[in-house]
């Protein structure tokens, strides 16, 4: 079996012509990629937040070849992806009443919830934990490609364990190439982070994992609201985060990423003499900036990852940026800190992974 998850596949990339209104062609791919689904292969598909790697997430050796292509821990649990409630009773032991009220509230959309899981449902999809995790993902190739399968389709990011998640076609193929069956390409991704989880197997909902449906929302829609404190920080060893993946390093590029913080003053000129220095030193310097702030940099180079003005910029830019500073073979990454009104928390949650909680004070560099 080792042997057979690690023999080259050969990896075919189908685009979607029109996600909008699907054509015969866009059809036969999506047909094509069912049927691959439900044979236990795996084909990568955008979804509203980043690419998924697809696989039957009631068939364990499927779910298996998912961890072997990603280099994956086998205890951080897949999320199962369906196309309309009616798919998720047979998958869950219950339904809990605030699961109900969220997913009327923000389903189809980037909200998983965890759930007591059902006999169906083997170890193998959700890391040896007897829950759950389930999202009806609103984009409508994924919807459509779950439809065709008959199965709730299993799917983490389609990228190699810890690095950035991919929010295009060719990010995936960059990782995945040869691991997998198929791609679809359906063009870059609509929010470009990960989907906000959260927990409803206990009287109070518990966020696990920030994203695009806040904190404040989902308070809103149930009331009181719990964090997992590994969201808020590094793990410590006595601390066990209910989410087994967030104490994994995530996101990361390949170059060293440290995050100043601070009043933007500070921080321009931290980061401009942090790149000075480095530069002397014979090393190559990437700096993320905003569209506010990009041509303040010297001696680097320097991406904005968007405008502070319209934070959804933010976050659909963090991992391409990313990417393409590991395509620029830069040695080292200085970024402003993103503290954003309401995708702040999902924005530097994820870019404080991806720098290993690296943060550097502006105000105590200057002293």
């Amino acid at each position: 079996m080792q042997n057979e998850t690690k023999k080259e596949l050969h990896t075919q990339m189908w685009k979607i012509e029109n996600p909008k209104d699907f054509t015969p062609h866009d059809r036969e791919v999506l047909e094509k990629a069912a049927a691959i689904i439900r044979a236990g292969g795996l084909v990568a598909f955008p979804t509203e937040t980043v690419y998924g790697l697809g696989a039957n997430a009631l068939d364990e050796a499927a779910a298996k070849k998912i961890y072997a292509a990603k280099g994956r821990p086998s205890d951080n649990p897949l999320i199962a992806h369906v196309s309309c409630l009616e798919e998720i009773a047979p998958l869950v032991s219950n339904m809990p009443e605030n699961g109900k009220k969220l997913a009327k509230a923000y389903w189809p959309g980037p909200m998983t919830m965890v759930f007591p899981k059902s006999a169906i449902v083997p170890y193998g999809t959700t890391g040896g934990l007897d829950t759950v995790a389930i999202r009806m993902p609103s984009d409508p190739i994924a919807a459509e490609l779950i439809r065709l399968s008959g199965v709730p389709i299993a799917a983490p990011s389609a990228n190699t364990s810890g690095r950035p998640s991919p929010t295009r076609a060719d990010h995936v193929l960059q990782d995945m190439n040869g691991k997998i069956d198929a791609i679809i390409d359906g063009g870059p991704v609509g929010i470009g982070l990960e989907s906000t989880i959260v927990d409803v197997t206990e009287e109070m909902p518990m966020v696990l994992r920030p994203g695009a449906i806040t904190v404040e929302m989902l308070r809103e829609t149930v009331g009181e609201v719990g964090i997992d404190p590994a969201i808020l920080g590094p793990v410590s060893a006595d601390v066990r985060p209910k989410a087994p993946g967030m104490k994994y390093r995530h996101y990361a590029p390949k170059a060293d990423l440290s995050i100043v913080e601070g009043a933007e003053e500070e921080v321009v000129r931290c980061i401009n003499r942090l790149t000075e220095e480095a530069v002397c030193k014979g090393m190559k310097v990437g700096v993320i900036a905003t569209d506010e702030t990009k041509e303040r940099y010297a001696h680097a180079d320097v991406l904005s990852i968007g405008s502070r003005e319209e934070e959804e910029t933010i976050a659909h830019h963090l991992y391409e940026v990313l990417r393409d500073f590991d395509d620029d073979r830069v040695d080292v990454i200085y970024s402003e800190a993103f503290y954003t009104p309401k995708m702040g928390q999902a924005i530097m949650n994820r870019l404080l992974k991806a720098a290993g909680h690296k943060i550097i004070n502006a105000q105590e560099e200057k002293k």
